[in-house]
């Protein structure tokens, strides 16, 4: 896609001074600025981007977009004048409405999915759902950019230069619609300030990112942003009714005149009836506004059910007929990482590899496959370092009240001692295995199953990594599942 100079009046900003350069693109890293560029010096956790203004201004930059404070910390850089200096008081918002306008194309039809779990399931769920219904679809934020066009992305919700030139090269590729996942990181930040949305959805809401966020309360406060600020008024919201704060987030979305539908377990316009489980699957009777719609899901476990009937709401929000929604629903495949069968013992027993890192996701990824195992269920966990520590001993709490066997390992330990996180997580489960090394974990996992037993392995889903130190090992849960049952079924020979 090929980048034009703009007023700076155009992409909606004044400057201090009144001067109105052509920009020939934007930056939010001191180092990616080129002649005519301007330079977001945004304020940050660790230090103020402002910092960094002499050396854009050295790379060619010929605006800055900043706050008061930023403007304050680069007065002697900016003294001379040259540069045009826009100072707002909600510099994040401005970016990421001033990057929109820059890129000037996004999907006509757009959606954004909140939660504590379940974002990934549900926007790739969507996406799986439009494409089957003939539309140009992808999603976009965990892993990456899937679908009509692929591309990786570094974040859930990337930043708003990288988020609208992903939006702006996609519709080059004939992309129509477009699901999203919208990360309290992301929306604390803004960065989805500047996308135009059909409809938005939540689907549950449990403790996460104390580690980034000052309080529960300021954590539901950054998701609520998605109604109460991004989502336009008048455009649908898709609400899981029965999760905790889910009649509060309805309630935010009602006050802006965004039609709501709620979406439930056993109440809402679209809830589920009886359910019958298989060993790959499970038949449902969905119920929208009275009607009954009987489908089988080839996904394991009842979360993943809710999470599909989240991602038909916003696909009958946007339009597309009810019952054609629910024809998709037989041909969903799980995403990667999210309660995936990855290997399967010669005694029939299971392997899923899984992303819960929260206490709640681990609960609720056990109890879902509890009706599918006949025998034993074995849980592997772990907890990742430089993240919420509390939340630690509550996974293992949380594995022992499910499974009935425990092995706790190391997830990512980034800087923290392995060790150290290993114990907080056997605090809430004192009579779990503990095996630091991740691949002999998994491989005692595998090997401790019987006829009829599953192996949850949970933690890190999709990841292809394991992050120790300043490292990133080459590790992938799947992978290594894999590994395991075949040299423990003799499959190498």
């Amino acid at each position: 896609m090929r980048e034009t100079s703009k007023k700076l009046s155009s992409l909606g900003l004044t400057a201090r001074s009144g001067r109105n350069p052509d920009i020939t693109g934007l930056a939010v890293d001191s180092r990616d600025v080129r002649d005519g560029c301007l330079f977001a010096a945004m304020p940050g956790v660790i230090t103020h981007g402002a910092r960094f203004i002499e050396a854009a201004l050295n790379q060619g930059a010929v605006a800055v977009l900043t706050d008061a404070e930023g403007a304050s910390l680069a007065a002697d850089v900016l003294a001379s004048g040259e540069c045009a200096v826009v100072v707002s008081q909600a510099p994040r918002e401005a970016l990421a409405r001033t990057a929109s306008l820059w890129f000037g194309a996004q999907p006509g039809t757009m959606v954004a999915v909140t939660g504590t779990n379940g974002k990934t399931s549900v926007a790739s769920f969507v996406r799986q759902i439009w494409t089957l219904l003939g539309h140009q679809a992808i999603n976009l934020g965990t892993t990456g950019v899937e679908g009509a066009w692929t591309a990786p992305l570094a974040h859930t919700t990337p930043e708003p230069i990288t988020l609208h030139r992903a939006l702006a090269v996609a519709v080059a590729h004939g992309v129509t619609h477009a699901a999203m996942e919208a990360s309290s990181h992301g929306l604390d930040q803004r960065r989805l300030d500047g996308v135009t949305l059909k409809a938005a959805g939540f689907t549950n809401f449990t403790q996460d990112h104390l580690d980034y966020h000052s309080s529960f309360e300021d954590y539901f406060d950054a998701k609520a942003g998605l109604f109460a600020r991004v989502l336009p008024e008048d455009a649908h919201a898709v609400i899981h009714i029965e999760e905790e704060r889910g009649t509060d987030m309805a309630a935010i979305a009602t006050a802006r005149h965004c039609p709501v539908i709620s979406v439930g377990r056993q109440i809402g316009d679209l809830h589920m009836g009886q359910v019958q489980v298989d060993p790959t699957g499970q038949t449902v009777a969905f119920r929208y506004l009275g009607e009954t719609f009987v489908r089988r899901l080839p996904l394991i476990g009842d979360f993943q059910a809710e999470n599909v009937m989240v991602a038909a709401g916003l696909a009958i929000a946007c339009g597309d007929a009810p019952a054609a929604v629910f024809d998709t629903f037989e041909s969903l495949t799980t995403v990667r990482g999210r309660m995936q069968l990855a290997a399967t013992r010669e005694n029939g027993a299971a392997v899923f590899v899984d992303y819960a890192h929260t206490p709640d996701a681990v609960a609720t990824a056990l109890q879902a496959l509890r009706p599918h195992v006949l025998g034993r269920l074995i849980a592997i966990i772990g907890a990742g370092g430089d993240r919420d520590a509390t939340k630690r001993p509550l996974m293992g709490q949380a594995a022992t009240d499910h499974a009935d066997l425990v092995i706790v390992t190391d997830d990512n330990p980034r800087s923290e001692d392995p060790a150290t996180i290993r114990a907080a997580v056997l605090l809430g489960a004192p009579d779990a295995l503990e095996v630091g090394d991740r691949a002999e974990a998994i491989l005692r996992g595998v090997d401790a199953l019987g006829p009829g037993d599953a192996l949850l392995i949970a933690g890190k889903g999709h990841e292809t990594g394991q992050i120790v130190g300043d490292d990133i090992l080459p590790f992938d849960d799947a992978e290594q599942a894999s590994v395991a049952v075949s040299a423990l079924d003799g499959r190498f020979a």
